[in-house]
């Protein structure tokens, strides 16, 4: 059986959409497929039955260590990998499977790696639009058409055995549905619908009978504070769950409210309901793979701008789009589900 390597990226939306190769290179061939990745994706891999194993990457992201990528290569060639596919673009991120031998190392032209990508990819982003269009096309013959027309849909797999522990640890309602929120986003703020919209928008569901729970990481709390604040319909869990329990507690929600973020892909990638709330980045890149997101975005003039953070000083783009607007946009998933 063909044993391929892939080198995953380094961002949690990415690797959501990573499954889509995945996917397409189970159907198209039989094939075993390991992915070179940071530790904290592991559990994200745990949950795609395509993949036989994730293998730590031991450098955090930005880090050169040569040394320490060339005995993880010569590690890895005893493993007799047939070909790897590099989907960072970078020139550190092929040099595991070159040190590896790996026959065929397949990636898109960047970061001048002429010699460690041997099977060298143009990138053409008018025909290779999106993120998860650009992976699948690495997965394909060199000689095939550039452009998948349909990508496989990412679908994670979530842990009942989890979910239930997590109910129980934190004495979520089980009667009462619930809807999840990401408030945060690692890029930056310009990606940040404001906490207070949020709050609103809690306001408005709780009134409906629904409970709330915030997701996200230490690094959330700040903005998870307001929108918890005097509403005891909010479950503020930012902080206190790995990122395996985050998926598994998406999976359970109605449905989720999130900013263009790494959770909103795994909300899709889960086939929960969800709005997605679009700043300064743009759907047409890294739109939800799911037939049931709805994108709101209001496509100002200065938009999208891919800043961390707003360079005109007012993120109108998210704070013009009113929690009103998002509560009707996700009437048709919540309207027979109220208990109010």
């Amino acid at each position: 059986m063909r044993k391929i390597l892939i080198v995953g990226p380094s961002w949690v939306g990415d690797m959501v959409m990573a499954q889509s190769l995945f996917m397409r290179l189970k159907a198209d061939d039989e094939c075993e497929i390991d992915v070179l990745a940071p530790a904290w994706s592991l559990p994200i891999l745990a949950r795609m039955p395509q993949v036989r194993r994730g293998i730590v990457m031991p450098l955090g992201h930005g880090r050169f260590g040569l040394t320490t990528r060339w005995h993880l290569g010569k590690e890895l060639a005893r493993e007799g990998y047939g070909q790897s596919i590099v989907l960072p673009g970078s020139f550190k991120s092929a040099l595991v499977p070159f040190f590896a031998r790996i026959p065929q190392r397949t990636g898109f032209r960047g970061e001048m790696r002429y010699v460690l990508i041997n099977d060298m990819r143009p990138l053409d982003r008018a025909q290779l639009p999106m993120t998860v269009q650009r992976f699948v096309a690495l997965g394909q013959p060199h000689e095939a058409a550039p452009a998948p027309i349909s990508p496989p849909t990412p679908r994670l797999q979530a842990d009942s055995a989890n979910q239930a522990a997590l109910r129980e640890r934190f004495k979520l309602d089980p009667a009462r549905p619930a809807i999840a929120f990401m408030p945060g986003a690692e890029y930056g703020p310009a990606k940040q619908w404001p906490p207070t919209h949020y709050a609103k928008l809690a306001h408005l569901l709780a009134a409906r009978g629904f409970q709330i729970w915030v997701l996200g990481s230490e690094k959330d709390n700040a903005v998870a504070r307001p929108i918890a604040n005097g509403n005891p319909s909010v479950v503020d869990l930012t902080g206190q769950t790995s990122l395996g329990d985050a998926v598994d507690l998406i999976a359970l929600a109605h449905a989720v409210v999130c900013n263009d973020s790494g959770l909103m892909h795994v909300a899709a990638a889960l086939d929960v309901p969800l709005v997605a709330l679009f700043g300064s980045t743009s759907p047409e890149h890294t739109a939800p793979l799911s037939q049931r997101a709805v994108i709101e975005t209001l496509r100002l003039t200065c938009a999208p701008c891919f800043e961390r953070r707003c360079p005109l000083g007012h993120t109108r783009c998210l704070t013009g789009i009113a929690p009103e607007k998002v509560l009707k946009a996700l009437e048709p998933f919540i309207d027979t589900t109220s208990t109010s």
